[in-house]
């Protein structure tokens, strides 16, 4: 097979297949600042709180405002207040559009809705037990881009398996899967990694190893956002084109492609 790569390309080419995932710091921290901004001003009214002095601040206590019976009431409407910015989706592509470029394509599918997840110090109603997304239909063609609002380390992060112990996984899945998430994480998670972000990196990784989270721990509140790109060529699952995706980055001449008509002859 030619490559047509260069150095850089290569790079993260290389490390995605091996590692299942990159992080790298998003090219464009202004519109991340964006993001962050926006989120931190609506969640600060949803809370009747006027002035909000430091956003990582604020976003890391935030569990001292919101107590875990109001989380998924508040969680929702922030979301809502996403969905209403017409340019929330846009920059959120743009915070990690280089990267997309090199590890999914040019010509893009997103996600329509952007999760967000909100985990409070010792809360175990956010969990996200182990699972690959591949296993609930989703197509092995979708990457996760994964942007932490705060800095995330130990148990405030996500974990992932790696592609080589993903493979014995599978190989002896009936061994390892148990009767629930609970058997599974028991049997992997001494070869699981805990992903470590700073506010400002970006992780896109491979949905279809198995991952997620744990209770938790620390003393401060993860916020983190998710949504999946795919190339819009590429084979679909459970989640369809205009359903669950929306193209994006269409080219023109893939629209005239699609569009085109054979020349009608008489008979």
């Amino acid at each position: 097979m030619s490559n047509f790569l260069n150095n850089s390309e290569e790079e993260i080419y290389n490390e995605f297949l091996q590692n299942g995932y990159i992080i790298r710091k998003s090219s464009n921290i202004p519109i991340l600042n964006d993001l962050q901004n926006y989120i931190v001003e609506s969640s600060a009214k949803i809370l009747g709180i006027k002035e909000i002095l430091d956003n990582q601040d604020w976003l890391n206590n935030i569990h001292k405002f919101v107590k875990p019976e109001n989380l998924n009431d508040f969680r929702l409407k922030v979301i809502h207040s996403i969905t209403s910015n017409d340019y929330f989706r846009k920059n959120y592509y743009n915070v990690s559009r280089n990267y997309l470029d090199m590890i999914v394509g040019n010509e893009l599918a997103m996600q329509l809705r952007i999760n967000l997840s909100i985990q409070l110090p010792m809360d175990n109603s956010s969990l996200l037990p182990v699972h690959a997304d591949t296993w609930s239909g989703d197509s092995p063609f979708e990457a996760v881009v994964w942007i932490p609002l705060v800095d995330c380390y130990k148990t405030k992060t996500m974990f992932i398996l790696p592609p080589n112990k993903t493979e014995d996984l599978h190989e002896n899945f009936e061994l390892k899967s148990g009767k629930n998430s609970k058997d599974l994480y028991e049997n992997i998670k001494n070869d699981i990694i805990w992903l470590e972000l700073k506010y400002g990196e970006i992780l896109i990784f491979n949905q279809s190893l198995p991952h997620g989270n744990i209770v938790n721990q620390e003393s401060e509140t993860r916020w983190s956002m998710n949504c999946r790109f795919k190339g819009i060529f590429t084979p679909y699952k459970d989640k369809k084109l205009g359903e669950f995706f929306e193209p994006i980055t269409l080219k023109p001449l893939s629209k005239l492609g699609m569009n085109y008509n054979f020349p009608k002859i008489k008979s």
